[in-house]
């Protein structure tokens, strides 16, 4: 007997399984290719800027501050756009065609000599400034980058696919502020709009105000049949409500990475310390100034390391805690860390000028100092360990303190922390330039760095640096006891697999009987 076949069921078989770990080296290798493009040259552009452009260095650190700043930024709107309109992929696909356009116009501005200003005359010194024409295409080439890499970041990453698809927050705040008139209700029964099934039925006491957002005023014209709000930007969910307040918590504790934000973006000055100073390894070898950088990265890297499989499991059995020390811990130690790399960085370009002075290079800012410039690695492993430990404990802090919903605004966060950073240290220098320069005074970030004072600026950084550790300290203990963390276990029923521990003494989660 022969069996006949719908046809339709022929195209309902499973296709071939798409994805997967093949596809993991083509978006490792595209978002190293961006970030190559964008953090390797970054500390080579400070001499680029005053050779080709001839900008003084304040300049130079001001242009490539913003550009810093864009680069930082534009992975937020990078996340609304590909997760609310394009999609992923089409949006990779035009951040690599705008990163790309962006590199070949920088490539043009040092191939086409009239896309600069010509050389300084040998004699007379003198140096005719770029035109509006030029530095336009110079910051285009800028622009272009900075949009590639918000189209790359937030697509190869995946940090920002969780949260930009929910418009609770925007529409929770119009709630809140449409209904600003009506009573809390001194009960908790029946009065609050949640999703069935949710383990969060009643909000928490902590910024009452935005409670309002999820009340219930009339049953019959606010909730439809089906349990869903007629009007989203009148009623919200208790869940919309709690993801607000968590995020609004954690600000306070996010404003204390701005500080570190800015020392770590200190990439201008230790690059011009570095090129007057004797960088020989070997008589054949010397390392170039602008991959003393490798210094921090290399300590980052080997530090996460043995932290995570050395140090971590010893800690952990002496303080029961799964991460070893709590992660505002982790944050602190981290701002600690970066003042005493402010400090040796202050402390180290004191001897590097005097020895410029005394060596007879204070009208020379070219030539090289008989001083070695491994005397600037100190700073730089100091600045790698504050980051391994504030960078990576302010996400894990941010992740433990979230809802799963907002995990992705948890990774994104810290990103956002250095681009306000980046802002902050242009905004520096430039009140630094205009206060210590005038009257036949150089100014201390002078583009001469052996008459200029680069080591009162660190001294800046450094007591910035401290107030902003006790800033820390402050925001710390308003923000109450927190030392839960997600941790991987073997939860039978648990798809995930995971485990999300209370961080907090506020719960969470209320029984529907309360």
């Amino acid at each position: 007997m022969e069996t006949s076949l719908d046809p339709n069921m022929l195209t309902q078989q499973p296709s071939r399984k798409k994805g997967g770990f093949r596809t993991m080296p083509f978006i490792i290798a595209n978002e190293a290719f961006e970030r190559v493009a964008s953090f390797g040259l970054l500390p080579n552009m400070t001499r680029y800027l005053m050779g080709g452009y001839h900008m003084d260095v304040a300049t130079g650190t001001y242009v490539l501050s913003i550009w810093s700043a864009a680069t930082n930024f534009f992975p937020v709107v990078g996340a609304f756009i590909s997760d609310s309109f394009l999609g992923r992929y089409r949006t990779i696909v035009v951040g690599c065609v705008t990163s790309l356009l962006g590199m070949i116009l920088l490539w043009l501005t040092a191939m086409i000599p009239q896309a600069k200003p010509p050389p300084c005359e040998a004699l007379s010194k003198s140096c005719k400034s770029s035109s509006t024409a030029q530095l336009a295409f110079l910051f285009a080439s800028f622009v272009l980058m900075s949009i590639g890499a918000g189209g790359i970041r937030p697509c190869s990453l995946a940090f920002g696919a969780d949260q930009w698809d929910k418009d609770g927050n925007p529409k929770m705040s119009v709630a809140a502020f449409r209904k600003r008139h009506i009573d809390l209700p001194k009960s908790k029964e029946a009065c609050y709009h949640y999703i069935k099934g949710s383990k969060i039925v009643v909000p928490t006491d902590m910024l009452r105000c935005l409670n309002k957002a999820c009340i219930i005023i009339n049953k019959e014209k606010d909730v439809k049949t089906d349990g869903s709000a007629t009007d989203p930007w009148s009623l919200c969910t208790v869940e919309q409500v709690e993801e607000l307040k968590a995020l609004l918590k954690v600000m306070p504790i996010w404003s204390t990475g701005i500080i570190i934000a800015v020392n770590i973006s200190q990439q201008t000055f230790p690059y011009l310390q570095a090129s007057s100073m004797d960088r020989h390894i070997t008589s054949n070898f010397q390392i170039p100034a602008g991959s003393f950088g490798m210094f921090t990265v290399l300590t980052l890297i080997i530090w996460i390391a043995v932290y995570d499989r050395l140090i971590i499991p010893q800690l952990a059995k002496l303080t029961g805690k799964p991460y070893g020390i709590g992660l505002k811990q982790r944050i602190g130690i981290g701002l600690a860390l970066s003042c005493m790399a402010m400090a040796t960085s202050a402390i180290v370009e004191n001897m590097r000028r005097k020895t410029a002075i005394r060596q007879g290079f204070a009208d020379n800012p070219q030539g090289i100092l008989n001083m070695s410039a491994m005397w600037l690695v100190p700073q730089h492993c100091l600045t790698g360990l504050a980051e391994a430990f504030n960078a990576i404990g302010q996400t894990e802090f941010y992740y433990s303190q979230f809802p799963r919903s907002m995990s992705s605004i948890a990774t994104s966060l810290f990103g956002l922390g250095m681009a306000v950073g980046s802002l902050l240290v242009s905004v520096i220098v430039k009140m630094v330039d205009d206060a210590t320069k005038g009257e036949g005074k150089e100014s201390w970030v002078s583009s001469n760095l052996n008459k200029g004072h680069y080591d009162y600026y660190y001294w800046i950084l450094t007591i910035l640096s401290v107030m902003n550790f006790l800033y820390f300290l402050v925001c710390s203990w308003a923000y109450g006891p927190c030392e839960g963390e997600r941790t991987k276990v073997p939860s039978e029923g648990d798809d995930e697999g995971m485990r999300e521990e209370e961080p907090c003494s506020e719960s969470r989660t209320v029984d529907s009987s309360a």
